[in-house]
C-alpha cells in the first residue's frame, strides 16, 4: 500500500498536469521551490528580485514537495524557474554517474536540460550545497570521529534517520553505504524533511543526512562528517527556467543573471538560520540580502 505521502505526491502532480489547476493571467511568472526552508528563501530572492528588475507579477507556488514534483511543474509550464542543485539535476533527474569536476557537472546539466526539456540552466547563485551527514556533536567529541570512514565502525550500533528522496535517488543512501561499508542497527528511518534534526536532537538517530548549508547544524551542535571518499558531486544552486518564457519576456533571464555568485555558503547558512533557527520570515530575510547587496 502506498503510504499517505506518496499518494499526496501522485494527487500534486495530477493537479499540476491539469489545466484547470493552474490558470494565470497575462504577464504573470510563477515561482516555484521545493519543500524545505532555503527553497523557499531561494524562491523568495527569485521572486523579488525579478519583481523589482521586470514589469511582471510574480506569483509563488512554494513547498511543491521534492525535485520530482518541481521538474513536473517546470515542464507543465505550472511553473515558469526553481532554483536547483547541480549534482540533483545529473543524477535524480538526468539519470546519469554523479560527476566530480563542479564545472564539468554544470556544463552537462545546461547541455542536457536544454536539448531534452527546452530548460535554460543560469549560472549558479554562488554557493554549494552538499548533501552533509550528521551526528550529535557530543557523539562525535566523545568517539573522536571526524569522517565517514572514522564512522562506519559505529554505525551498527546507530540508527539513521533520512528523507525519502536520499533513500531512492542514486547518489543518496544505497551508494553512500556500499562506499563506505556502512551498516545501521535497523532499517533507516525515513523521516520528513522537517523533522530531521528533532528526531537526532531526541536521540531517535543517532546519524541522518542533512544539507551543508543548514542554519541548525552549528547552533545546535551538531557535526558534519567529513566526506573523505568524496562520495557526493557538486551541488551548486542553479535558476532553472522554462526558454520559452525567457522568448517572452527576456528580461527575466536579464535579471536572474544578476544574481550569479551572489550568495556564499557562508551567506544561505546565516540566512537559513534566520528562518530556521530564529523563526523570522522568508520574505524579510529574502528582501534584507537583496537590499544588503543593492539588488533591490
Amino acid at each position: 500500500m502506498r503510504s499517505l505521502s506518496a499518494r499526496l505526491n501522485i494527487v500534486l502532480v495530477a493537479c499540476l498536469l491539469l489545466p484547470g489547476c493552474s490558470a494565470r493571467p497575462r504577464d504573470t511568472l510563477v515561482i516555484g521551490s521545493k519543500n524545505f526552508p532555503e527553497q523557499a528563501l531561494l524562491g523568495e530572492i527569485l521572486a523579488q528580485h525579478l519583481e523589482a528588475q521586470t514589469h511582471l507579477r510574480v506569483e509563488r507556488r512554494f513547498y511543491l514537495a521534492g525535485t520530482y514534483i518541481c521538474q513536473q511543474a517546470l515542464l507543465a509550464g505550472r511553473i515558469d524557474a526553481y532554483v536547483e542543485y547541480t549534482g540533483t539535476a545529473l543524477t535524480a533527474i538526468l539519470h546519469e554517474p554523479p560527476g566530480r569536476n563542479p564545472d564539468a557537472v554544470f556544463d552537462q546539466v545546461k547541455s542536457e536540460y536544454q536539448q531534452r526539456f527546452g530548460l535554460t540552466v543560469m549560472p549558479s547563485l554562488g554557493f554549494n550545497n552538499t548533501f552533509a551527514i550528521v551526528i550529535r556533536g557530543e557523539d562525535a567529541r566523545r568517539l573522536n570521529l571526524k569522517t565517514l570512514s572514522q564512522a562506519a565502525a559505529y554505525t551498527p550500533q546507530w540508527r539513521a534517520g533520512f528523507g525519502f528522496e536520499f533513500m531512492e535517488r542514486p547518489d543518496g543512501y544505497p551508494g553512500l553505504a556500499r562506499t563506505y561499508g556502512l551498516h545501521f542497527a535497523g532499517q533507516p528511518q525515513i523521516l520528513d524533511l522537517g523533522l530531521l534534526y528533532r528526531a537526532l536532537l531526541d536521540k531517535q538517530v543517532d546519524l541522518l543526512a542533512a544539507n551543508s548549508t543548514d542554519g541548525l547544524i552549528a547552533a545546535k551542535d551538531l557535526v558534519i562528517l567529513e566526506d573523505d571518499k568524496h562520495y557526493f558531486p557538486p551541488y551548486d544552486a542553479v535558476p532553472i527556467v522554462r526558454a520559452d518564457t525567457i522568448a517572452r519576456y527576456p528580461e527575466v533571464e536579464t535579471a536572474i543573471a544578476e544574481l550569479a555568485g551572489k550568495i556564499s555558503d557562508a551567506e544561505m547558512r546565516k540566512m537559513n538560520y534566520e528562518v530556521a533557527g530564529q523563526g523570522h520570515d522568508a520574505s524579510d530575510v529574502a528582501r534584507q540580502f537583496l537590499r544588503d547587496n543593492k539588488l533591490d
